[in-house]
């Protein structure tokens, strides 16, 4: 299989592990008595408990797996340069309705709300390798949008 690096802030990788902690020590010790509680109670063909349990319990191991997966690939991010945009750059650009800010950060930490947006995104990819001054075209529903890139940080 061809492994491809997932690119994480420091943050990031540290949430990472606080919550992978928490899932592996804390979580799975409470579905492992939840499981015992429900099969106190005998059939488990008709126990909600049990069933809600084992829901519980296969959430939980995807996400072990996930996390594991995305820790063991993990590029750490480094924080951009001002002159090219980058994995980890925050890039302040003027477009027709005003100004915005953007962190370009990997898939697994994009949040278009707080401005974090993925590097595989439409902008992001537009974005990557652009210096101050440059002009990018970025194709939505809607449209073109122009972004003109003001600074890098």
């Amino acid at each position: 299989m061809n492994k491809k690096a997932i690119y994480v802030t420091s943050e990031g990788i540290e949430k990472l592990r606080v919550e992978l902690d928490d899932l592996v020590n804390v979580q799975r010790k409470k579905i492992a008595a939840a499981l015992k509680e429900a099969k106190e109670f005998g059939d488990l063909s008709e126990n909600a408990s049990w069933d809600d349990a084992k829901e519980r319990q296969a959430f939980i191991e995807g996400r072990i797996a996930e996390i594991e997966n995305i820790l063991k690939n993990a590029v750490a991010i480094e924080k951009g340069s001002a002159d090219k945009v980058n994995v980890g750059s925050t890039v302040h650009v003027e477009l027709e309705g005003g100004k915005q800010e953007f962190q370009i950060v990997g898939s697994t930490e994009a949040d278009p709300a707080t401005g974090k947006i993925s590097n595989e995104s439409p902008i992001g990819k537009a974005l990557i390798g652009k210096k101050p001054g440059d002009e990018v075209e970025v194709e939505v529903p809607a449209g073109v949008i122009v972004y003109k890139i003001h600074k890098i940080s």
